[in-house]
């Protein structure tokens, strides 16, 4: 097992053939870095941290990923370079099924996972409309694997029966929207994988999505849950913008407000 110790390190995971609805997430790496670079922003996450300046977020480029079954090899191996060279992984979506081969590559390093999931819906179908490796199913493959030690899911507002019956079946923490607003908050400890579907947001912050569900999460309520979170965030992954639905570009300038809050995080180490 080879701990973090080199701070974190983008890589563009530029697929989305195992969309259910609409294709573009594979379009989003370069945007969301367009954002983060900005003029109309700056370096600093909140806090004290220069996130892009020396010491902070470094870049790995994109994969080149080719439309097939063959990405997922591929992820796993490009993520395992970022993490083995002792890196924290931030991976750039793609769509949500990028999360089940990179978060293999960092589990193989790190051991099984605490598994920090924002998003709308809770992707763990079996399968989705005969695909087992659907962006609606990433996460029952990671607990079919025991990738991870635990999952928690927060912002969901739409799930079936079958991924009812799912998410009992693996134990998962569900913290549905109303369980949310009620005050109940996800609990993080060890070595942790943050995953963020960009439709946990509300349309409203976020409305560059395929899958867009009102009455979802606030930016506030994502930034306070990155700054809060604890234990070890070894790395994690922000999905599923798709630039073709976007207003003004407003949902790349959300993700990279959340990758630097990602690396702002990564960089104040291990809290208990």
């Amino acid at each position: 097992m080879s701990p973090a110790t080199r701070g974190p390190r983008l890589i563009g995971l530029a697929y989305d053939a195992s969309s259910s609805f609409l294709r573009g997430p594979a379009e989003a790496p370069p945007l969301i870095r367009a954002a983060r670079h900005s003029p109309a922003s700056n370096s600093w996450a909140s806090g004290p941290r220069d996130v892009l300046g020396p010491g902070g977020l470094t870049d790995a480029g994109d994969l080149e990923l080719p439309p097939t079954a063959a990405a997922r090899d591929l992820i796993d191996a490009g993520v395992a370079r970022v993490v083995m060279d002792g890196f924290r992984a931030v991976a750039l979506g793609g769509d949500h099924s990028v999360s089940y081969p990179s978060i293999r590559a960092v589990a193989r390093v790190h051991g099984p996972l605490t598994i920090l999931h924002v998003d709308a819906h809770p992707d763990l179908y079996d399968e989705f409309e005969g695909d087992r490796y659907s962006h609606a199913c990433p996460f029952a493959r990671i607990m079919e694997e025991g990738l991870a030690r635990r999952l928690v899911q927060v912002g969901i507002r739409t799930i079936t029966a079958h991924q009812r019956a799912q998410a009992i079946r693996f134990g998962v923490d569900v913290i549905e929207m109303g369980q949310w607003l009620a005050g109940v908050r996800p609990r993080t400890d060890g070595a942790v994988y943050l995953s963020i579907d960009l439709d946990g947001l509300d349309p409203a912050y976020a409305p560059g999505v395929g899958h867009p569900e009102p009455g979802g999460l606030a930016t506030r309520e994502v930034i306070a849950l990155i700054q809060e979170l604890r234990g070890d965030l070894v790395a994690a992954d922000v999905v599923e913008y798709n630039p073709g639905r976007d207003l003004n570009g407003l949902t790349a300038t959300v993700a990279a407000k959340l990758v630097k809050e990602i690396a702002g995080r990564m960089l104040a180490g291990p809290i208990a």
